[in-house]
């Protein structure tokens, strides 16, 4: 375990450190203007935000990947197509709405649209379209056509906002697409449909796994652009106030508080579902689970140093 972190860890460095020379040789030039305790409080979050990264990912490989793997294995190993896809519907919906990256864009836009109503949709986008990418493994079908169909599709409702002056809209719509790649939902959607893939075999099972994400994030997009036909204003919001006076001493703490709810309530909602499927379909035996509850563990921590890190620094 201690090694895994320590490969983590680098990872995380190569990562980070490039980015983060960058912002401080910029700070000594004209184009920035920033104040030594900004530069400090940058770098100190920069070093917090290594340790998110590597305890994230290291989770997401002793938790978020397996479990992904597990639900494809038992359902498809279930020989009954109905609730494979019911299940995979259902689950592209929880792990959507338990995003973070999706609350904070429903957030900033509420007063356009509900939250909930935008989170909803999203969520029923990716499952619809996780349900037709497992449909493509189960039975399977090429890529191409899918994607060129779909993205025919998206582009006439995008023309339909055009023509009723409603292009504004269009960033939100494509802004709602990049939850799919999202830290909670890649790992998950990527692990399911391998193993769906490996379990029904074949020659090329890997090639058929291929392009889940990519058929995913067509999902959002339509869901988004097809509600907002029907909605009105201006897509305007105010930005959160991102100085130090705001996100230091008690605002540290809110921050980190706020994140650590956030984080706990979307992780519940994947470990619910899971535990409802380890106790009426998958049986895994003890070590296994004891291994991914050590995984979501490191997940929720991951995930809270490194939002946190992020808000702050």
């Amino acid at each position: 375990m201690s090694k895994a972190l320590l490969i983590k860890i680098w990872e995380a460095i190569v990562s980070v450190i490039p980015i983060t020379l960058i912002v401080v040789v910029i700070s000594f030039t004209p184009l920035v203007t920033l104040t030594s305790k900004e530069i400090l409080i940058f770098c100190i979050s920069a070093f917090f935000l290594i340790f998110g990264i590597a305890l994230f990912n290291l989770g997401a490989d002793l938790a978020m990947t397996p479990m992904g793997e597990y639900v494809g294995e038992g359902l498809t190993g279930s020989k009954k197509l109905g609730v494979l896809f019911t299940v995979c519907f259902i689950m592209g919906l929880l792990i959507t709405v338990a995003e973070p990256d999706l609350s904070v864009l429903a957030g900033q836009v509420s007063a356009l649209v509900e939250p909930m109503l935008l989170i909803g949709s999203v969520g029923v986008g990716v499952g619809i379209f996780l349900l037709i990418a497992v449909i493509k493994i189960v039975f399977k079908k090429e890529l191409a056509p899918l994607l060129f169909y779909f993205y025919l599709m998206l582009f006439a409702f995008a023309a339909l906002l055009l023509e009723h002056d409603k292009g504004h809209f269009l960033p939100l719509a494509f802004d709602s697409g990049g939850v799919t790649t999202g830290p909670i939902t890649v790992p998950f959607i990527m692990a399911l449909g391998v193993g769906i893939a490996l379990t029904i075999g074949g020659r090329n099972a890997g090639e058929n796994s291929f392009g889940l994400i990519s058929l995913c994030s067509v999902g959002p997009i339509i869901a988004v652009l097809a509600l907002t036909l029907t909605s009105s204003g201006d897509l305007t919001y105010q930005l959160p106030d991102y100085s130090i006076e705001a996100n230091l001493g008690d605002g540290f703490w809110k921050t980190l508080l706020e994140t650590a709810e956030d984080v706990g309530k979307s992780l519940a909602l994947i470990v619910i579902s899971f535990g409802i499927l380890q106790f009426t379909i998958l049986k895994l035996p003890k070590k296994k689970l004891f291994q991914i509850l050590v995984g979501i563990a490191y997940t929720f921590v991951g995930l809270v140093v490194f939002l946190t890190s992020v808000v702050v620094g």
